[in-house]
């Protein structure tokens, strides 16, 4: 029982000490940029004690209190940026030197990391040149060999064989990871080759084209990328055609059904017939005179009776009218 009583005290000092630590956090940066460092908010309690970041587990960089505003430790002075808000700290102008662990540690009733990073500060990578070395064409393949460099004198030369269709590496290097930790590739990407020289915070390129060493494997990609653009444009072409028609007959039904519309809902006038004008010119008398009226008097003529006797003839007796103007009122 002994044996199983010594692992079970080891295992519970080991979860003791662990607990509250957060994962170790890697962070790359270029040589001369700044970083944030966060921390865990959800983990910091409103009445804490302090809270501290340290680099390497003993320098001290900044403290935040409840109580007082970050103090930024006199080394770090300009260096270092507290954020009351969260907590955070950002770091200015790193350089390699800086390069190191930072923490987050939290004291309440126990201290506890709520934070841990793992800084890497990186140079930017040296430019690359691409040198095609040799080419060798034949009937049915061409044949290259490359090589790429860097300015810090590291270098891969590769092998590519080329027909009309494709491009393979066959031999030599693909990839080397330099002394500083960069990449260097060379890799085959549709009809260019490319060197490419990488680190975690930069990277850069040089390329060339297959076709400036190999014509007849030029010459059937540059058949084929002439053709596609003209597949392309006249399907593009038979769109635009197809819906102009399609514009031009909708334009034309919509007008004939306006046409059809217009002469259902004509509205014929009907014909008035206008009053006479009354005379626009009257005599001075009639419009002093006011309205006249006119009275027919009828009676036997005063002549002799014997007149009315003529040629043995009986004739009627003849009426007159006597037309006279009435007096006025």
């Amino acid at each position: 029982m002994e044996p199983i009583s010594i692992v079970c005290a080891v295992f519970l000092f080991f979860s003791c000490h662990l607990q509250g630590s957060s994962a170790l956090t890697p962070v790359f940066v270029q040589k001369g940029k700044d970083v944030l460092l966060e921390a865990m908010v959800a983990d910091v309690p409103e009445d804490f004690d302090l809270l501290s970041w340290t680099f390497n587990k003993s320098d001290t960089l900044v403290t935040f209190s409840p109580v007082r505003e970050p103090r930024v430790y006199d080394a770090y002075t300009g260096k270092v940026e507290p954020s009351v808000k969260n907590y955070s700290v950002k770091l200015k102008n790193l350089q390699e030197a800086d390069s190191g662990v930072y923490t987050a540690r939290l004291t309440r009733d126990r201290e506890q990391t709520v934070a841990e990073y793992n800084v890497t500060v990186q140079d930017p990578v040296a430019p690359v040149e691409l040198t095609v070395n040799s080419v060798s064409n034949s009937s049915d393949s061409c044949n290259l060999t490359v090589t790429c460099s860097t300015q810090d004198s590291h270098h891969i030369s590769s092998t590519l064989t080329c027909d009309t269709k494709t491009c393979s590496q066959e031999g030599g290097e693909r990839s080397k990871v330099t002394t500083s930790g960069a990449s260097l590739l060379v890799y085959l990407v549709n009809d260019s080759i490319i060197c490419n020289h990488s680190n975690r915070v930069s990277w850069t390129k040089d390329s060339k084209m297959i076709g400036e060493f190999c014509p007849r494997h030029a010459g059937q990609r540059t058949e084929r990328y002439h053709v596609l653009p003209l597949v392309i444009g006249t399907v593009v072409a038979v769109i635009i055609i197809i819906a102009a028609v399609i514009v031009y007959h909708q334009k034309k039904m919509k007008k004939r059904k306006y046409e059809t519309e217009k002469i259902e809902n004509t509205v014929y006038a009907v014909p008035e017939v206008e009053s006479p004008a009354r005379p626009l010119v009257q005599s001075q008398a009639d419009e002093t005179s006011g309205p006249t009226s006119t009275y027919c008097l009828v009676g036997p003529h005063s002549e002799a009776t014997g007149s009315t006797e003529t040629r043995g003839n009986t004739l009627p007796d003849s009426l007159y009218s006597t037309v006279g103007k009435s007096s006025r009122a």
